[in-house]
């Protein structure tokens, strides 16, 4: 009825105003405006249209679906879960759900209902602006290298595999902003098909400690080694680790020189496993080196394998000059590791982690990780100030020679 009533009005208001001559129109705009509580300039549009035009109906905007509890919710996984993206964040919510339960004990069943239904891109734009701060560059330094390199395959296309032990290699140099002398790097390995990854820390990038590190990693992965990638490194192009390859019946192939898409895989982990973790300031002390590698094989091991969900591309098409990716179901590695499998046909090492992740509070293993990596920026700092307080030159007298820094001043220049 109101519309109705509405419509006449309007109706008549625009007979007046077409009548009306300029001084008029001002009379009739008034009246309009007074009637309808319409902005003068709106009013004007609508006198303007043809009499026999009818009213448009305003489409009202839906209002907010979620409730801020559920957003609440939502957030406190995502930043305990170390700030996953939407895809994998929408995976990840039913495997910590149970825990968050335990977290918050006001969670009712409509705003788990609500957590549940919740699309990854709503997801996208509930958390855009809490995302702005999470984006940094990745500098590498990484000498090729130049032996064996007619011994070892160029691969250029990702081993197309539906079994596990098939893996990408790289380091990542914690150099910060000076790369002279000796500093730690990370190793990280990543298994094409289930996402697994593992990584551990040395002391430079001899060739010896590269072996090392990976035969430990060997001996911790839930599945048989076969083959890895690397790049063009003189760390991994070398007569140790292609000797060692030989004697474990291990493939080794390599990327082409200067093309990181080669080995998209670990470029990626590189990403969310190290850098994302320690930045890129510079570790180059044994108990900074003790501390990553503490972290590396349990909190953050068990974090990224257990309860991270990740998304695999599935298959690329080409639409004009666009290229359509598609990606399956976001998975936690473990996850793809016992797909299609049964329970009893499962590893011993595999049927340990399931166990244990039913076991584990994710929650507790973040603010493990968090208490872990305080301790190790603080070692880093403790690191810092040392080297600063040695390299300091002595300051200059006032008689113009060199004068020696007291006690006093020495521990007040080691203290920053």
């Amino acid at each position: 009825m109101a519309g109705e009533r509405l419509e006449k009005a309007l109706k008549k208001f625009r007979q007046r105003y077409a009548k009306a001559g300029q001084s008029e129109k001002s009379l009739v705009l008034n009246d309009f405006c007074l009637a309808t509580g319409y902005h003068r300039k709106y009013a004007i549009s609508l006198l303007n249209r043809p009499a026999d035009e009818p009213v448009r109906k305003v489409k009202r905007r839906r209002g907010p679906t979620y409730s801020a509890t559920a957003l609440r919710a939502v957030e406190l996984v995502w930043k305990a879960a170390g700030y996953p993206w939407s895809a994998r964040l929408k995976a990840l919510l039913p495997l910590w759900l149970p825990w968050l339960r335990k977290r918050l004990p006001r969670l009712t069943p409509a705003v788990e209902e609500e957590m549940l239904r919740i699309s990854a891109r709503q997801l996208d734009r509930r958390l855009q602006q809490k995302k702005q701060t999470l984006k940094r560059r990745i500098y590498g330094r990484t000498k090729p290298g130049s032996l064996l390199k007619h011994h070892i395959a160029v691969k250029t296309d990702n081993w197309d595999v539906k079994e596990p032990g098939y893996l990408e290699i790289d380091l990542v140099s914690h150099s910060g902003d000076c790369a002279s002398g000796e500093f730690l790097h990370s190793i990280n390995v990543t298994d094409i098909h289930t996402g697994w990854v593992e990584t551990r820390s040395l002391m430079g990038k001899g060739e010896a400690g590269v072996v090392k590190a990976l035969d430990e990693i060997r001996r911790e992965l839930p599945f048989p080694l076969r083959a890895i990638d690397s790049d063009n490194g003189s760390e991994f192009i070398n007569y140790h680790l292609y000797r060692y390859c030989q004697k474990h019946d291990i493939t080794f192939t390599r990327g082409r020189p200067y093309k990181k898409d080669d080995n998209a895989h670990i470029e990626q982990k590189n990403w969310t496993h190290v850098r994302r973790i320690f930045g890129w300031d510079r570790y180059d002390t044994r108990p900074l080196q003790a501390a990553m590698n503490d972290l590396y094989t349990h909190e953050l091991r068990l974090m990224m394998n257990l309860y991270q969900p990740s998304v695999k591309l599935r298959e690329k098409e080409r639409v004009g000059t666009r290229l359509r990716r598609r990606y399956d179901e976001a998975q936690t590695p473990l996850d793809r590791l016992i797909a299609g499998r049964d329970s009893r046909d499962l590893p011993p090492a595999v049927q340990t982690l399931v166990a244990l992740r039913e076991q584990l509070d994710p929650f507790a293993l973040s603010v493990a990780i968090d208490k872990k990596l305080a301790a190790i920026a603080a070692l880093q700092k403790e690191g810092a100030r040392k080297q600063t307080s040695v390299l300091q030159p002595p300051h200059p007298s006032p008689r113009g020679g060199v004068c020696q820094e007291s006690p006093h001043e020495k521990v007040k220049t080691s203290l920053g």
